[in-house]
């Protein structure tokens, strides 16, 4: 049971194609090592509305966004979205395999996400702001 994907099924998410190809890759490659996270990413890129790259709104949570959120407490967290070797909890870089990384991805501002925590409790938070990183210069 995914809690991650059935409770954000009423929201479209908005995924850019080098993300969607990316993650869906991602997600493959760690189905062994943490199944539940995996599948709930794989879920995500199933439903996902798939947008190229110049087409990607500006408030939508991408790899590499930083989210502003706020919780049902009114509490103020600012976390970036990465990939798992670039996680940092101390820098509040989030990984997209935790239930909120997950539940990031797509996600416009505006929008509330929910994910479940590691003791099985429900989670929301709303989005308040996503800002963008710098453009990559192409190689």
């Amino acid at each position: 049971m995914h809690a991650t994907t059935q409770s954000r099924s009423r929201n479209s998410i908005v995924v850019s194609s080098a993300d969607h190809d990316r993650l869906s890759g991602l997600a493959q490659a760690f189905l062994e090592r943490t199944p539940e996270m995996a599948e709930g990413l794989l879920a995500e890129m199933d439903r996902a509305r798939i947008a190229a790259e110049a087409a990607m709104p500006a408030d939508v949570v991408r790899m590499g966004s930083t989210a502003t959120l706020h919780d049902s407490e009114g509490a103020v967290q600012r976390v970036t979205l990465v990939y798992p070797g670039e996680a940092d909890i101390a820098e509040k870089r989030i990984s997209v395999l935790t239930p909120l990384g997950t539940a990031l991805i797509g996600a416009r501002a505006g929008r509330t996400v929910s994910w479940r925590s590691r003791d099985g409790r429900v989670l929301t938070a709303a989005i308040d702001a996503v800002e963008q990183p710098p453009a990559r210069s192409a190689p």
